[in-house]
This record gives C-alpha cells, sequence and structure tokens, in this order.
C-alpha cells in the first residue's frame, strides 16, 4: 500500500512565487506580501475578529505562522484559510503588482519610439501589442488620411501612461512632434551620438513640421546631416510620415538669425522683437507677404510654435497704418500723452488687446505713470478691446470694399474701351463695305469692264496691274 505524501503548502507557495517572478517579472517580496496580506484578511473574518492577526511567511521555505495576540493560529486551519478564503485576495494583489510593474516600465519611456503589431481595430482605435502589454493608438492619435489593420508593424512614441483600477492604460501617438524627433534619432546616427541636438520641433500633423537642429561639432553640417546625401536621410522619414512635408531649420540663439531661419523659404526684410510681449513683429514685401503666412496661416503658426514666440507678419505699409492707429487710440487713454504713446509703442503694444496683456505694475515699470494711473489705463483697455477691434476690422472691410469697387471700376472701364475700339472697327468696316458695294455698281454700269472681267475670269493668272487698271 503506497501512502500518498501531502504536500507541503511551504513549497506550493514558493513555487508559485518563484513562477510569477519569472513569468510576470514580479519581485518576490512584493508577492509574499500580498500573500500574507491576504492571509490575514481571511483569517481575520474567519475567527471574527476585525484586526490583531499577524502573519509571517519564510521567504526560503515558504512556511507560514499566524497569532492572534498570544495565542498561534492552529496550522490546519490556516492552511485551509489560506487554500479557500485568501485565493482571490492572492490574485488580486497579483493583478495589483504586475499593474505596478507595468507602470513603472512603461511611465518612464514617455516620448520614447516603440515598434508594436496590431491585433484589432475597434471604430478607429488601433490595440498594439508591446509583447506583454497592449496599447492604444487612438484615432485622434493618427496621422490624418492614414488607416491601420490587423497585422501591420507599426511605430508611435508613448504619450500617456495611467492607471485605471488594476490595469495601465499606454496611450501612443503618430502626432506628436516627439514621433518626428524619434523617427530622427532613429535615422540620423549623429543625433543619437549627440553630436547633432534637435532644438525644437513644431507640427501639423499630415501637413507640415518644421525641425530646428544645431551641430555640436562645427565641423559637422546639421542641416545637411538631417538632409543626407540626395535626401536619402529625411526621405525615411517623410515615408513613415506618409508624405509630410519637413522643412530643416538651422537653430540660432540670436532671434534676429532664427526667426527669418524659421519662415524660410520666405525671404524676409526686418525683424523688430518684444520680450515684454513675447512678440516679434517681421517685415516682409508685398510679394514675399503670402509665402511668409503660409496656407491658411500654416508657415507663421509653425514658425511661431518653434521659436516659442508670438510672430505676426506685416508689409511696410500694414506697420505703418498699425502704427499710425496705435497713436490714434493711445492719445484716448486716461493720463494720455504723447511720452505715454511712444512707450507703448516702444515695447510693443499696438492695440488696447495688447495692454490687457499686462498688470498695473508692469506698465508702470517703462510708461512714467505710478502704479494707480496704470491700473486706470489697464481697466479702460479693458473696457474698450473689443470696441477697437471692431474698428480696426471696419477699417479692413472698407478699405477692401473699396478695393473691389476700385478693381470693379477699372475693369468696367476696361470693357467699355474694349467696346468703342470694337466699334471703330466695325465702322471702318462699314465704310469698306459701302466703297466696295459703289465700285461694283459703277462697273456693272459699264460694258467695259465687264468685258475685262471676262478676260480676268478667263485668264486667272492675268497680272495684277491690268485689274488695277480696269477698276480705274
Amino acid at each position: 500500500m503506497t501512502i500518498k505524501k501531502e504536500k507541503d503548502p511551504g513549497e506550493e507557495i514558493i513555487k508559485l512565487v518563484d513562477k510569477l517572478h519569472e513569468d510576470r517579472k514580479i519581485p518576490r517580496e512584493t508577492i509574499l506580501t500580498g500573500i500574507a496580506s491576504a492571509i490575514q484578511v481571511a483569517a481575520e473574518r474567519h475567527f471574527g475578529v476585525e484586526s490583531g492577526v499577524f502573519v509571517n511567511i519564510d521567504q526560503s521555505t515558504g512556511h507560514i505562522t499566524a497569532r492572534h495576540g498570544d495565542v498561534e493560529l492552529d496550522p490546519e486551519t490556516l492552511g485551509r484559510i489560506a487554500a479557500q478564503s485568501a485565493k482571490q485576495m492572492i490574485i488580486q494583489k497579483i493583478r495589483e503588482a504586475e499593474s505596478d510593474t507595468v507602470y513603472n516600465e512603461f511611465s518612464g519611456k514617455k516620448g520614447e519610439l516603440i515598434v508594436g503589431t496590431v491585433t484589432r481595430v475597434d471604430a478607429g482605435t488601433a490595440i498594439v501589442s508591446l509583447g506583454k502589454s497592449e496599447a492604444l493608438l487612438p484615432r485622434s492619435e493618427q496621422i490624418p488620411g492614414e488607416s491601420q489593420h490587423v497585422g501591420d508593424r507599426v511605430k508611435a512614441v508613448i504619450l500617456e501612461v495611467r492607471k485605471q483600477g488594476h490595469r495601465v492604460k499606454i496611450v501612443l501617438s503618430r502626432c506628436h512632434p516627439d514621433f518626428v524627433r524619434a523617427l530622427f534619432e532613429e535615422e540620423i546616427p549623429e543625433i543619437d551620438e549627440r553630436i547633432i541636438d534637435i532644438r525644437a520641433v513644431a507640427r501639423e500633423a499630415g501637413y507640415r513640421s518644421k525641425v530646428a537642429v544645431t551641430s555640436i561639432d562645427l565641423k559637422v553640417d546639421c542641416v545637411g546631416a538631417c538632409v543626407g546625401v540626395r535626401g536619402s536621410r529625411i526621405k525615411n522619414v517623410i515615408e513613415e510620415l506618409n508624405g509630410e512635408r519637413i522643412d530643416i531649420v538651422r537653430w540660432n540663439d540670436a532671434l534676429q538669425v532664427l526667426i527669418p531661419n524659421a519662415l524660410q523659404p520666405a525671404q524676409i526684410s526686418e525683424v523688430f522683437t518684444y520680450s515684454r510681449l513675447g512678440r516679434a513683429i517681421v517685415l516682409v514685401t508685398d510679394d514675399q507677404l503670402s509665402l511668409a503666412i503660409g496656407r491658411r496661416g500654416q508657415n507663421v503658426r509653425l514658425a511661431s510654435k518653434l521659436v516659442g514666440w508670438d510672430i505676426e507678419i506685416m508689409t511696410h505699409d500694414e506697420l505703418a497704418e498699425a502704427l499710425e492707429r496705435a497713436e490714434r487710440w493711445f492719445g484716448q487713454l486716461p493720463h494720455a500723452s504723447p511720452e505715454l504713446a511712444n512707450a507703448l509703442i516702444d515695447q510693443g503694444f499696438l492695440s488696447y488687446n495688447d495692454i490687457t496683456m499686462t498688470d498695473a505694475e508692469g506698465l508702470a515699470e517703462f510708461s512714467g505713470l505710478t502704479v494707480e494711473q496704470s491700473d486706470e489705463v489697464v481697466m479702460y483697455a479693458e473696457e474698450y478691446a473689443e470696441v477697437m477691434e471692431r474698428s480696426v476690422e471696419d477699417e479692413r472691410r472698407q478699405a477692401e470694399e473699396a478695393a473691389d469697387q476700385a478693381r470693379v471700376e477699372a475693369e468696367q472701364q476696361g470693357e467699355s474701351e474694349a467696346s468703342a475700339e470694337e466699334g471703330s472697327a466695325g465702322e471702318a468696316e462699314s465704310d469698306e463695305g459701302t466703297t466696295s458695294e459703289t465700285s461694283e455698281t459703277e462697273i456693272d454700269a459699264n460694258s467695259e469692264p465687264a468685258a475685262v472681267s471676262e478676260v480676268n475670269e478667263a485668264s486667272p493668272d492675268a497680272p495684277a496691274a491690268e485689274s488695277g487698271k480696269s477698276d480705274e
């Protein structure tokens, strides 16, 4: 007769701990602590006590001991409790520990490039497998125009990692500027080696990006290295971005140089910077205005994001109009004076809205007014800012209407002149027709020209001189 040896609960616990540690990468101490806590709660329920049960698990043998006050709990009862009542609690603790492990692993990787496989697509959101974890690639974080399919390998950056109960939600992005940065680091060795540094990235996903780079080694051309021979390096990045346009900008710490670089390919005439407002006014010629602004304002918008300043594009005439308007409106402020208007304009203030962006203390620093007077100015600007903006819009609309009217009048005048020329030409043709008819009548009335006509018809190659003589 063979006696079946009863399994040692301690050995089973150690095997469970080792397996979870290897498979899930959960620390052994975390697992043992969770099991002990689960047994403690189950034992307190079993014995009908609210607290006071102390549980210890030997980390080498897995042997469990428990005490309630000075009384040691029966091992057999304790084993049954551990097996029956604590199972769900143990699973919960393990899930929590697993969740912590995933969170700690990915929360430190925000902005890093990862490669995963699409396992399913739900209402446009792609569920991406990252090995033992899953991540979400929402439709809003996909490049406009692209679609994901099951089995596709997809590149993205980790945008967000957050806990939701016992689960960890990992959100990926292909729209974030960090995705462009990560692709540059992957394709261009000099960036990974820190020879070239990416100073800033501005992006409107699916349309255009601007990347500002600088070289640590003066012998290395940062722009040329990013482009590669015949565009070989940048080509791979563009293909991953589905043809998105990329402007590589040479970084410069001087805004007078950086802003024109950021606005390329437009040619800039002059740059005025106003640090108090974080604004730069950029002057361009009329033929460069649309190029500097870009389609739907995209070029200047991306340049502003890249340099971190509010860039306003103006022609020389537009700046002159803005200055004249500012002087006129600043003359209506409380405590107005030419000195106050000049001080405001020198600091880049061109409207009441600009004044509302400062406070009384800031205005008093450069205006020569007291804090109390400055407060009156700011309050007045806040009250009438909307009125001023409407006035500016009205002036602009009237100017556009006047320009349209002038254009229509010019077109009408051109049509009138063309009609007059056509009329003159018609009268000339009519005169020629009358002369021709008269000549034919005269010829019909004379028998001799008729005979000549017959000769001409019989001899079509007769000299022109003879025909002319007959006409006479």
